[in-house]
């Protein structure tokens, strides 16, 4: 019999030259399962999984292949890279099949089985990683992050994952944010100048600017609100550029491009390509709609991709860069006192950050359903990672508060996270009063279902924008907390926008409080209802020539 060693240099040596059905072959025909070693059940593993991605079949074989490597030796390092893939097959496989059925159990009972050998061992930590994000428990997720920043075995992603999820926790401060963006700053590759061009200070006729983003796809949110710029600009004074960064382009992207002068992909490109394709242009200004989200090249703005380096829209905080000039905000979001606590010089734009496009359809009012139903529905159809337990814990709080209350929320594709949060609904005693509806492909009818809501609850610290946004636009009152830092005060200026003080709370106590004053004033609550249907489209939310205005004459500043 051929001598376990030789067949592991035979196929690690077929695996390296991409012969991922030669080491199927090999390893299946020349060893039996109880006789593989770890490392041949890992490389089994790994090439069915690489020669037949998101194939559930090749998935399935594979998570056996890695299930049986751990068992056999469960602490080693070839052990603990089998269980690493175990979890992230796994992961792959339930994001695949809707009717997979599996218990997350089974992985967290081998990663306590085996903790203690895992803690500098970046793999199972973002394979963890990946199971709390499918979870809904960004406070697990974040540990699992902050291991691997500790470890010191990190890339520009892990950094950028680490940082944003931060968002979702209030337990950091915004001098936190700070820090760590310095940090993430150190850590960034620079590369040297003799291999990039050099960036000219000479300026055209006109402003050039370029506007960098991995999001302009159909029905991303991103979109909404850079349409309201690209479509409202002086073609005599500014020209301007669309930086891609996603391989994937769609009818979305072929209509945004007609808005421009210029397009280009940059997604198969390199750094130093990258920053020489946009240096070569001589931009003014390139605007970051990325930060530390989506397909991030923080890299790019890093090593200086034009004159002036702007942060605006995608991330609603400091980046921490040196060399990220500015960040676009209103007196809502940043107080004069605070811009310390930003890396960027802030730009305050008069009076709000963003502004929506609107959509291609009639607005319609509608009556407040509590009228017909005789009972107050709330609802929430922001991403369910921002719903976290002190959420749960106040929405479940109004609901005992106000009888016979409802609260509506719009399931995301992620099943376990709904699952999670029915479980968090029920040990508050109110799961009998949450619906759970499920996400429909036709965006007209996702905006419809804001016909049976009375108030929409905002989350925290993480605020919905785009669904505040959507809300107001079908005429429905946004329910929001003040925050402490940018991206926790999203809600309070687009109330502040609407003249909506009186829905912002001061803190949980006082938001429940204002959702039980609205429950139980009726007709203050239909004359606000009126108002916001009435008001929304003359406000600075969805006013777009004049926030277009406005975002154009802060670019000059800028360039002055």
């Amino acid at each position: 019999m051929v001598s376990l060693k030789k067949i592991e240099l035979e196929t690690t040596e077929l695996f390296k030259q991409k012969k991922y059905s030669a080491v199927v072959f090999e390893i299946s025909s020349q060893t039996n399962e109880d006789d593989r070693s770890v490392f041949l059940c890992n490389l089994l593993g790994l090439s069915r999984i690489t020669n037949n991605e998101k194939n559930k079949d090749a998935l399935t074989l594979a998570i056996k292949d890695f299930k049986l490597g751990y068992l056999k030796e469960k602490n080693t390092t070839h052990a603990i890279d089998c269980l690493a893939n175990f979890i992230t097959t796994n992961v792959f496989l339930l994001d695949l099949e809707k009717n997979y059925e599996f218990d997350f159990s089974e992985i967290l009972n081998f990663y306590e089985l085996s903790e203690k050998f895992c803690q500098n061992h970046r793999p199972i930590n973002l394979a963890m990683a990946m199971v709390y994000r499918r979870l809904n428990d960004a406070k697990k997720l974040i540990f699992h992050f902050k291991r691997v920043i500790e470890s010191n075995k990190f890339n520009s992603i892990d950094l950028c994952n680490y940082g944003y999820w931060q968002c979702f926790d209030k337990g950091w401060k915004q001098s936190d944010f700070l820090d760590y963006g310095k940090f993430l700053d150190g850590n960034l590759k620079s590369i040297p100048q003799n291999q990039l061009v050099e960036i000219s200070q000479k300026s055209g006729l006109k402003i050039k600017i370029g506007f960098l983003s991995a999001d302009i796809i159909e029905g991303h949110s991103i979109t909404y609100f850079l349409k309201s710029v690209l479509s409202n600009y002086d073609k005599n004074k500014f020209e301007i550029v669309l930086f891609l960064n996603n391989p994937k382009e769609d009818q979305s992207t072929e209509n945004f491009k007609n808005l421009v002068d210029k397009t280009i992909n940059i997604s198969n490109l390199n750094n130093v390509d990258a920053l020489n394709r946009s240096r070569e242009l001589n931009l003014d200004i390139m605007v970051d709609l990325m930060g530390y989200t989506s397909r991030q090249r923080l890299e790019l703005f890093k090593n200086r991709m034009a004159k002036k380096q702007v942060i605006w829209m995608g991330y609603c905080n400091t980046t921490g860069l040196k060399n990220m000039d500015y960040i676009i905000s209103d007196p809502n979001l940043i107080y004069s006192n605070e811009e310390s606590l930003y890396s960027e010089k802030v730009i305050y734009l008069p009076k709000i950050w963003n502004a929506h496009c609107g959509f291609n359809f009639e607005r319609k009012e509608n009556p407040p359903p509590f009228i017909k139903n005789k009972y107050f529905t709330f609802g929430s159809f922001n991403n369910f990672d921002k719903i976290n337990p002190d959420v749960v814990f106040t929405w479940s709080k109004i609901l005992k508060k106000i009888n016979n209350s409802k609260l509506v929320l719009k399931t995301s594709t992620k099943r376990f996270a709904t699952k999670r949060l029915k479980q968090l609904f029920e040990k508050n005693d109110v799961l009998n009063s949450v619906e759970f509806i499920h996400k429909v492909p036709e965006f007209k009818k996702h905006l419809e279902n804001y016909n049976y809501i009375d108030i929409a609850l905002d989350t925290f610290p993480y605020n919905g924008v785009t669904t505040s946004f959507e809300a107001i636009w079908m005429g429905v009152p946004v329910l929001t907390m003040a925050g402490y830092n940018f991206n926790s005060r999203c809600g309070e200026s687009i109330n502040k926008n609407l003249g909506m003080e009186e829905l912002i709370a001061k803190d949980e106590d006082d938001y429940v409080q204002k959702a039980f004053n609205l429950a139980n004033n009726y007709q203050d609550y239909i004359n606000l209802r009126k108002s916001i249907f009435l008001d929304a489209i003359k406000s600075p939310l969805f006013n777009v020539h004049d926030y277009s205005k406005s975002f154009f004459e802060a670019l000059k500043t800028i360039v002055k």
